[in-house]
């Protein structure tokens, strides 16, 4: 049976949605990361980047969402268009790539400056505001052009964009941006209804995960503030 290592982050619920969107049974491994469970020896044998989601399928090992994605619709067929199809091959790898490489890390590092970076932050929360914007505005446009992100049709970019999009809000700093991205909404709240999306989200309801950003935590997400204690 695939073990999936997750917790609630974005990129490994977008990994639990294809999964369940594939129906293929899984055991779902909790990483707790305010706890430093990434860290553990076992843990860094399946990643050793230390991060989730991972995914253990046989003698394979995938890490990174999106790889993990890639790999999922590629072993069942599905939400993914096949080699043989070269134009449509390109688009998809072209936008998963684009999430994969801009939407993931500046939105995230706009939740950092914007939530947990001490001050003075000014000009690290304006760049990665900025860049965040820019890149949710390209997912905007390409959604007021066509109904998915590729071909037409519900896929894994969908997806990786799903993981984000839940939590844009939070990212751009209030609800109130969703006026600026209608058809980034409209998406998610297709998603959202799907019966896939919904057993997704009991995934991570199932385990409770330490929400507390305490001293403990700060130590595990944050490692390079150590530096600074030591003045390295």
């Amino acid at each position: 049976m695939i073990r999936f290592y997750f917790n609630a982050a974005p990129n490994p619920m977008k990994v639990a949605l294809l999964l369940e969107e594939l129906g293929l049974p899984y055991q779902g491994v909790p990483v707790d990361t305010r706890k430093g469970e990434q860290f553990a020896p076992a843990f860094l044998q399946v990643n050793p980047n230390g991060k989730v989601p991972a995914l253990v399928d046989g003698e394979a090992v995938i890490f990174d969402s999106n790889a993990i994605l890639l790999y999922l619709a590629d072993r069942a067929g599905h939400f993914v268009p096949p080699v043989s199809d070269a134009v449509g091959r390109a688009e998809m790898l072209s936008w998963l790539m684009f999430v994969a490489s801009g939407i993931g890390p500046f939105s995230g590092q706009s939740v950092h400056f914007r939530h947990a970076a001490p001050e003075p932050k000014e000009y690290a929360l304006n760049r990665y505001d900025y860049e965040a914007h820019r890149h949710w505005k390209l997912i905007e446009d390409r959604l007021a052009a066509h109904p998915y992100m590729v071909g037409g049709q519900y896929g894994i970019v969908d997806m990786a964009v799903w993981g984000w999009a839940r939590l844009l809000p939070f990212v751009l700093g209030g609800e109130q941006h969703w006026a600026q991205y209608p058809n980034v909404r409209r998406l998610l709240d297709e998603v959202n209804a799907r019966p896939a999306a919904a057993r997704a989200e009991q995934l991570k309801a199932s385990h409770t995960f330490k929400t507390e950003n305490d001293d403990e935590a700060r130590r595990f997400m944050f490692p390079q503030n150590e530096r600074l204690k030591r003045g390295a």
